[in-house]
């Protein structure tokens, strides 16, 4: 009797635990394994699996691998000068004492490879009065460059290489850049080759008077951009995440020489023109509308009761020009270049320096508030639509604004006549010593009278060369360099 209670209170307890398991398990376990279950669903849910994410990097290494190996490593040697004295004996040596020699000196940049036999595009200040300049490739290889043409006005230069089957940058749209844009700046800042930085595109055709040369029109219409360009990236490339060559780096904007957050760059779309007539003519054959401008700004707009800001007004007309000649007046607002919408000078300029002279080009104008459209046909500097001679080059390397001796400076000297050095600039003549001011009358012992003389003597002159001239207190004068 005693033992079936016992087992009777065993198995009331039995069933209570039972109980209790089951209870305590439906509220506990139960309820802790949904709980690991949903935390383990969320990150699937959330995550959206399969949907590309906002706002995911641009991926910059396809453009950085194929434009490496387009982008040189430019060196250029400017061998030892004379300072010459006055006083020079033509036969070989000087009256006063020996003359001294300064060291060689060496400047870096960049150029990018445009074509697979050899030419590269470079900045026109890294190879400008340079006696040898340096190629080295992205695989070591060194060349001798040639220099086949240079354009201050835009600041770019041609190079040629002998050699074939290179590596080579692809042209790319320079209109269709746009603000924001993502763009790589390739180049060897501070010697270090093969340097690949990112930024975007901050702004377009800005003009910042670095290229204002009184001896020709400049034309500045730089991307403007925050990718870290530094001394030595000069003449390397400026291209978009697809790789395309979209510019040539050029200058900075600086306090200290450093970058500083912002680069400059030549658009692509100028660089092409400026490249195909250097390859074509030697120099670049530039067209000209024939008008002073001014851009319009809120203040100028008042003064003149202009009632829009965006266009070019017409200040004034050369006699005898392209746009006298096809009808424009001095008033007129220019808006658009062949139906290209233009909203400031250098935008102006871009446009139409992509043209030679004797091309025709629609111009869109304001007058009076009424649109109009003219047919203008580009001249070149002297006024026609002839194709010029590589004049510009040889005065850009002797680094001078030159102009014809006047009849005061002829009759008071005694000479027949000769050119005078207005403004001297980096080039030949003032590594010579000579002064602003001094009327060159010949060279190598021929009679100079105009530019066209002294261009037409220097274009293939090679070796030393010897100037003769006349200073305005009749001082005579003799002057030695090498070409």
């Amino acid at each position: 009797m005693k033992t079936i209670k016992q087992n009777g209170i065993i198995l009331i307890i039995a069933l209570l635990c039972s109980i209790g398991g089951a209870a305590i398990y439906k509220n506990v376990f139960e309820k802790t394994s949904v709980t690991k279950m949903e935390s383990q669903k969320l990150p699937v849910t959330l995550t959206r699996y399969g949907m590309p994410a906002a706002g995911s990097p641009v991926d910059f290494t396809p453009a950085a691998e194929s434009s490496v190996k387009t982008v040189v490593h430019i060196k250029t040697t400017y061998n030892s000068k004379t300072n010459a004295n006055p006083l020079f004996d033509p036969f070989g040596g000087f009256f006063y004492g020996q003359p001294q020699q300064t060291p060689k000196q060496q400047s870096s940049g960049s150029g990018v490879i445009i074509s697979d036999d050899g030419f590269i595009v470079t900045n026109n200040h890294v190879v400008e009065g340079g006696d040898v300049v340096e190629v080295t490739l992205d695989d070591k290889r060194n060349f001798t460059a040639k220099v086949i043409g240079a354009d201050p006005s835009t600041d770019l230069a041609l190079l040629k290489i002998n050699e074939k089957g290179l590596s080579f940058s692809h042209y790319g749209n320079s209109d269709n850049v746009k603000v924001g844009e993502w763009v790589l700046a390739v180049g060897n800042p501070f010697n270090l080759t093969s340097t690949v930085t990112a930024g975007i595109v901050s702004a377009k055709a800005r003009n910042i008077h670095i290229l204002d040369n009184p001896n020709q029109p400049s034309i500045e219409s730089f991307i403007q951009t925050d990718a870290a360009v530094n001394p030595g990236n000069s003449g390397g490339a400026l291209v978009n995440t697809n790789g395309d060559l979209i510019g040539i780096n050029s200058a900075i904007a600086s306090n200290t020489g450093s970058y500083a957050g912002y680069s400059f760059a030549i658009p692509v779309n100028i660089v092409k023109k400026v490249v195909a007539d250097l390859m074509e003519y030697g120099t670049v054959q530039r067209g000209f509308i024939g008008v002073s401008i001014r851009d319009i700004d809120a203040d100028f707009a008042k003064e003149k009761d202009i009632s829009k800001l965006d266009g070019i007004y017409i200040n004034g007309l050369t006699k005898g020009g392209a746009a006298a000649e096809a009808g424009l007046k001095e008033g007129d607002i220019i808006t658009k270049i062949n139906g290209v919408p233009v909203k400031s000078s250098p935008e102006l300029q871009e446009q139409v320096g992509r043209f030679h002279p004797g091309d025709k080009i629609n111009v869109t104008l304001l007058r009076n508030e009424t649109e109009k459209n003219y047919v203008v046909v580009l001249r070149n500097k002297e006024g026609n639509t002839e194709v010029l001679k590589n004049e510009t080059d040889v005065v850009s390397l002797l680094g001078a604004v030159l102009e014809p001796a006047n009849k005061d400076d002829i009759s008071r000297l005694g000479i027949k006549g000769g050119i005078k050095v207005k403004v001297l600039n980096s080039g030949k003549l003032r590594s010579a010593g000579i002064k602003e001011g001094f009327i060159i009358t010949g060279i190598d012992n021929k009679p100079i009278a105009t530019v066209s003389d002294l261009a037409g003597y220097m274009q293939n002159k090679k070796g030393g060369v010897l100037i003769e001239g006349v200073y305005p207190g009749g001082m005579r004068a003799y002057y030695g360099f090498g070409m």
